[in-house]
This record gives structure tokens, C-alpha cells and sequence, in this order.
């Protein structure tokens, strides 16, 4: 399961709680830790380095489930990524979309308030990125739910969306 959206649309709280409830792992949104790693900005060559890590990140934590994976964002954010910056993007990363395992995409809506902090930067985009995140995901043919809703409802919604 992998949860995607704009920054600031709960991602990472929900993956965490989707794990703990279904007592699987989850990987952990690999491009902010690394970003908030460095002490300069990042750069065509540092996003090449978060893909190879979140394939990483996937692959050990694939071994430790044992029906599902949570995934707080994945290699089609970081596609976005390279093609919003520069315009372009290694062409491996199609092959590694493709190549990994997805059951369901819950896309977060930008339904919940911004919050800032030193890794976001595009609180006024949030429609923009959402709707070129679901062009991605039916552009790879992928089953997609979008997840509304505050607090308790937000989760409530993913739960629905998993258990049906």
C-alpha cells in the first residue's frame, strides 16, 4: 500500500497508523529524511540517490510482511520530483515503477490544513501536485483511492478503503 499526495496531507501519520493497526511494517518517506540530512540544497543527483534508497528501503522491508507493506511515498513522487525541477528523469525509473509491487495507492487529498516546515516547499501547489500524482497513477494503470476527510475520518476512510 502505498500513500501519496501533497505535502502536508497526512502521509506519513496515516502510514504509521495503517501499519499499527494491521501489524506490518511500514517504510518511512526516505526523500525528508535524507533532505533533512544535508546542509545544502539538494540537487538532480541527491533525488537519484533517494530513488536507489526508497528501493532499498522497500525491498528490506518487504521481507518483514506478511500480507502487506505500508509505503510513505514511493518512486512516483520522485518522478514528479525530477520532472517539476528539471524537466526530466532517469530513464531506470520507469522500469523500477513498474517492477515494484503495488496492491493500492491511497492518495491523500489536500483537504487538511498546510502546516510548514523546513522540508516543504510548495504550500500554494497542493491541487497541482495532487492531480499530477493521480495522472501518474493512472498512467501506470494502478487501483487508486483518494483519502478525504479530518482526523479520525481521514483514517476511517483508509480503513474502508482496505478492507472492502
Amino acid at each position: 500500500m502505498v500513500l501519496i499526495g501533497p505535502e502536508s496531507t497526512g502521509k506519513s501519520v496515516l502510514t504509521k497508523t495503517l501499519a499499527d493497526y494491521f501489524n506490518e511494517p511500514f517504510v518511512s518517506e526516505v526523500a525528508r529524511e535524507y533532505v533533512e540530512k544535508l546542509n545544502r540544497a539538494y540537487n538532480y543527483q541527491d533525488i537519484e540517490v533517494i530513488a536507489k534508497m526508497q528501493i532499498e528501503a522497500e525491498n528490506k522491508a518487504l521481507k518483514l510482511s506478511k500480507e502487506w507493506l505500508f509505503i510513505d511515498t514511493d518512486l512516483l513522487i520522485t518522478k514528479v520530483w525530477f520532472l517539476h525541477l528539471y524537466g526530466k528523469y532517469p530513464k531506470w525509473l520507469d522500469k523500477a515503477i513498474i517492477k515494484a509491487p503495488r496492491y493500492l495507492y491511497l492518495l491523500c487529498n489536500f483537504d487538511l490544513p498546510w502546516v510548514a516546515d523546513p522540508v516543504r516547499e510548495n504550500p500554494d501547489k497542493r491541487e497541482f501536485f495532487f492531480n499530477w500524482y493521480k495522472r501518474e497513477i493512472e498512467l501506470y494503470k494502478y487501483d487508486y483511492v483518494i483519502i478525504n476527510g479530518q482526523h479520525e475520518n481521514r483514517l476511517r476512510n483508509a480503513l474502508k478503503a482496505l478492507i472492502h
